[in-house]
């Protein structure tokens, strides 16, 4: 018999393009070893040249999808990913705690590579007060620490100002990512409420970084699963996304995915 493999589970959304969400997550699980279950919120119609329809799924579905998982799978981490609606981000945060979810990492997508929003503006309260205090880590872009504390994030020396915020809502700890700051490195912050960790990369200069946010959580999740620190599966993790987007295979006419075999 082979050794049982670690798995992980992602509640997140459908991109029908492949690059985002539940595809994403599933392929960097995958990549890492890890083997994927899934709980679907939502339904895209979107490929890389944006988001056509989005269609949230029933609550009741969300759930019965979450226990099956979780009743019969030893989660050894989860995260999540879009969420659409008030009441899903409710159902969800219910459903870490009913079912005793481990190593939650949660990614706060708010709005698609290409500007449609994913999350309603009336969630995000919900958001902060339901799910983010559930989370070992929160994966925010500066985009979405702004939209979570209501101030912009602008420079280096800001971003530790709002890593400290941001684990005030709760989480164990913070990746702030600073990808969208000008300059030749992308730099994260991890902040654990103690200590803060820089970690950078040289920039990439490409368009083709459609899924980049979920497939660098998902690799996180993936190695928290695996039984990595945090420390060491956010230093792992942002090597990976780093070649994920440097290697990006160039597919579609708009933003294209990156690669998730890098």
């Amino acid at each position: 018999m082979l050794p049982r493999r670690p798995t992980a589970l992602t509640i997140a959304g459908s991109d029908s393009g492949g690059g985002a969400g539940i595809q994403a997550d599933l392929k960097t699980f995958q990549r890492f070893g890890v083997y994927g279950t899934s709980a679907l919120t939502l339904i895209t119609a979107q490929n890389t040249l944006g988001v056509q329809e989005v269609h949230l799924l029933p609550l009741e579905l969300v759930r019965r999808q979450i226990e099956a998982v979780a009743k019969d799978f030893d989660v050894g981490a989860a995260k999540t990913g879009a969420l659409g609606s008030v009441e899903l981000v409710e159902t969800v945060a219910w459903a870490v705690d009913e079912y005793a979810l481990p190593k939650l990492v949660v990614d706060p997508v708010m709005i698609s590579k290409h500007g449609n929003p994913l999350l309603a503006p009336e969630a995000v309260a919900s958001l902060k007060q339901q799910l983010i205090p559930k989370a070992s880590l929160i994966t925010p872009n500066l985009h979405e620490a702004a939209a979570l504390l209501g101030s912009s994030v602008d420079s280096e020396a800001r971003m530790r100002d709002a890593a400290r915020a941001l684990h005030d809502l709760g989480p164990g700890a913070v990746l702030l990512k600073g990808g969208h700051l000008p300059g030749k490195e992308a730099v994260d912050l991890l902040y654990d409420g103690h200590e803060f960790e820089r970690l950078a990369a040289t920039r990439v200069d490409t368009p083709h970084t459609h899924g980049s946010g979920c497939t660098h959580s998902a690799a996180i999740t993936a190695l928290l699963a695996r039984g990595e620190t945090l420390l060491e599966a956010v230093r792992q993790a942002k090597a990976f996304i780093t070649r994920a987007i440097s290697s990006a295979p160039g597919l579609g006419g708009g933003h294209g995915p990156v690669n998730h075999w890098a």
